[in-house]
């Protein structure tokens, strides 16, 4: 099977082009996240000068245009920091796109690719979410900046250690089943990652040491939603790999180091979701979600690059 390069070098321009609007998205959301709090500060102000109680500000704007030019200032900005990750993701969206092509196959048969993949399905998720708790207020963008800093960080990692010329699959991976199970990973893995963030934005919420987010309970929310709708895909994910190790290797379950803490996290996940029903461990509960995340992270670096098994990719890099 022949490559194109010309494609792969275009797939590769993408990638680099998807992480550096992604981290000008970042430095929007760690500046919206920094002054949020003087922002609702100036917002109260300007609204109780509507109300008739005087301000405690001097020379506020008269019949409330600060308000106003506030909140317009916020909302613009706001847009811009979602214009900017939309932008990326269709960018990022386009690499994966133009590697599967150069290829002719998909595009997540090596650790730099599936890292990617993870990054984007990470990427849409936030976007979806967002766009379902937009009611809750402009403070949940400001979560944004604890979504992206580990894709930024995840995708630098995965197109410099990680990276890997366009080339055929393995012929260990040569199987229809890489177009299902690794396709449900990086879906679960993408969302869940979202979660994570979501869950250490409550743990700081809940601590009073991040003001400038959203309420705990928007938070939680948010976690629980993400991880509920990851979940499923995760246990399918994990099924249909037990079905292609039997296909590949005679047996459907081997306690290779792979299966063995995909495993982990799916109990982890399971104990997060039974505490998160439980009253009053909704603070426990999101420790365990980010004790989740945590082996999420294990199992895609430590165990495909360090552990010998039939799933590593030491040699990728």
């Amino acid at each position: 099977m022949t490559v194109n390069a010309t494609l792969a070098t275009y797939s590769d321009w993408c990638y680099a082009g998807a992480v550096i609007v992604y981290l000008f998205a970042l430095v929007l959301h760690g500046v919206q996240f920094a002054t949020g709090r003087r922002v609702a500060a100036r917002e109260l102000v300007a609204a109780a000068a509507l109300d008739g109680v005087p301000p405690s500000t001097t020379n506020p704007p008269v019949g409330g245009t600060w308000r106003h030019t506030t909140t317009t200032t916020t909302a613009t900005a706001g847009r811009m920091v979602v214009s900017l990750t939309v932008l990326g993701a269709l960018i990022h969206a386009t690499s994966l796109l133009l590697r599967g092509l150069a290829v002719q196959r998909v595009p997540w048969g090596n650790m730099y690719e599936f890292g990617s993949a993870i990054c984007l399905a990470a990427v849409v998720s936030w976007l979806v979410l967002l766009r379902r708790h937009s009611a809750s207020g402009p403070g949940v963008q400001r979560l944004g900046v604890f979504v992206l800093l580990p894709i930024v960080v995840l995708l630098f990692t995965s197109g410099t250690l990680l990276y890997t010329k366009a080339a055929p699959l393995q012929p260990a991976l040569r199987s229809y089943w890489i177009a299902i199970h690794v396709l449900a990973a990086v879906i679960a893995s993408g969302v869940l990652l979202v979660a994570g963030a979501a869950s250490v934005g409550y743990l700081l919420r809940a601590s009073g040491r991040a003001e400038r987010l959203p309420a705990a309970d928007v938070l939680d929310r948010l976690a629980y939603r993400a991880t509920i709708a990851a979940f499923p895909v995760w246990t399918f994910a994990i099924i249909t790999g037990a079905v292609w190790a039997e296909t590949a290797w005679g047996r459907y379950w081997g306690w290779d180091p792979k299966e063995t803490v995909a495993l982990v996290a799916w109990v982890v996940y399971a104990g997060y979701l039974h505490a998160r029903a439980t009253a009053g461990w909704r603070r426990a509960a999101a420790w365990v979600n980010v004790a989740g995340f945590a082996v999420m992270i294990f199992n895609l670096f430590f165990v495909n690059l360090v552990v010998s098994g039939f799933h590593s990719y030491a040699g990728v890099g």
